[in-house]
């Protein structure tokens, strides 16, 4: 029988995968004209939960705890890697509620859409440098498998594509216009792509030695 601990990695992986689903699919120009603007930003704010809730269980994983002077330097990083993630995907529950509510309120108005807040974007890559500092000291982490080199990478790349949709994102003061609405749009669905594809190639050592453990 499977422990909850190895559920619970089960799951996170899957959250993370189906909220990159949603992300990737919200910002493609004919997903938005076949079901509108309100919905289209819906779909990103269903994404956010599923980070939310994928983030608040790697947090909350067994073996994760906050860091004490006991911790080593590889745990201590693997911590604050699932902490700031966490934040991140907090503020970007408020800022697709927000795209949303604007969407409902006035459909048709420029730059209702949603794409990638500047702080949750910051929150994004500091936690990806966090998980780049565990996965070079991934023989301290309470699972050595805890942060594997591809999906590390693949999080650090969907980072940087999050930043960028953020840096498009910035309306310019003189044309009241987004600074590069392709960087919007395809950071955000490449970013989202990077995060599913760093999901589902976790592969914890814990889920394969609890999975191919002889029963008793």
């Amino acid at each position: 029988m499977k422990s909850a601990r190895f559920l619970r990695m089960r799951r996170e992986a899957i959250g993370f995968a189906i909220g990159s689903t949603f992300f990737f699919i919200g910002p493609l120009p004919w997903y938005a004209d076949a079901v509108g603007a309100a919905n289209a930003n819906l779909t990103f704010f269903i994404g956010s939960i599923f980070f939310t809730t994928a983030a608040t269980l790697q947090l909350l994983l067994a073996g994760r705890r906050p860091p004490w002077k006991s911790t080593t330097s590889g745990d201590a990083l693997d911590w604050w890697a699932a902490a700031v993630q966490f934040v991140g995907t907090l503020l970007f529950n408020i800022s697709t509620f927000r795209a949303w509510q604007a969407s409902i309120d006035t459909p048709d108005a420029m730059g209702v859409g949603w794409s990638a807040d500047a702080w949750g974007s910051v929150a994004f890559l500091v936690s990806s440098g966090f998980a780049l500092g565990a996965l070079r000291r991934a023989h301290e982490l309470w699972d050595i498998n805890a942060r594997t080199p591809a999906a590390v990478w693949a999080g650090m790349a969907g980072s940087v594509a999050f930043g960028f949709s953020a840096v498009g994102a910035y309306v310019l003061p003189s044309t009241n216009a987004l600074a590069n609405l392709t960087w919007v749009n395809v950071g955000t669905s490449f970013g989202a792509l990077c995060f599913f594809t760093a999901a589902v190639v976790t592969r914890p050592g814990v889920m394969q030695e609890e999975a191919s453990a002889p029963t008793e």
